[in-house]
């Protein structure tokens, strides 16, 4: 794993949360996607070489839509950037940890990802980045 890619942070309402971090980090933010496959209409923060986040729930069947039922508003995940996510999936399987995509899926901003189940990460959803190239 080369560094944090991303700090994921779950959110009821984009639009209100946009103008929140807006504030902080006296800058909109640079990119807005919807991933259609995850339920989820996502946008971008940077602060210097950092990123942010925010998740927004497209319907109530969703990840992030059950996470906020459950947990309410805050982080999610953590996401770290890989050079060759197969092998690294791979590589934390034979150590034991427990791989929610074996096969890595098309996330948000250019990215193939994969999560490890929170069971196996003292708590915390780790994401797995891969730019695609």
């Amino acid at each position: 794993m080369n560094k944090i890619e991303h700090i994921g942070i779950a959110v009821n309402n984009l639009e209100t949360s946009n103008v929140i971090f807006e504030k902080i980090f006296g800058a909109p933010p640079y990119k807005t996607e919807v991933v259609e496959s995850e339920g989820v209409s996502t946008s971008f923060f940077r602060n210097g070489p950092n990123k942010i986040e925010l998740l927004e729930a497209t319907n109530p069947d969703s990840p992030i839509a059950k996470f906020l039922e459950k947990k309410g508003e805050g982080i999610h995940h953590i996401a770290f950037d890989v050079d060759d996510i197969v092998s690294e999936i791979a590589r934390l399987k034979a150590e034991g940890f427990t791989v929610l995509n074996e096969t890595p899926k098309k996330g948000a901003d250019k990215k193939l990802v994969a999560f490890l189940h929170p069971k196996t990460t003292n708590g915390v959803l780790i994401e797995l980045c891969q730019e695609i190239r």
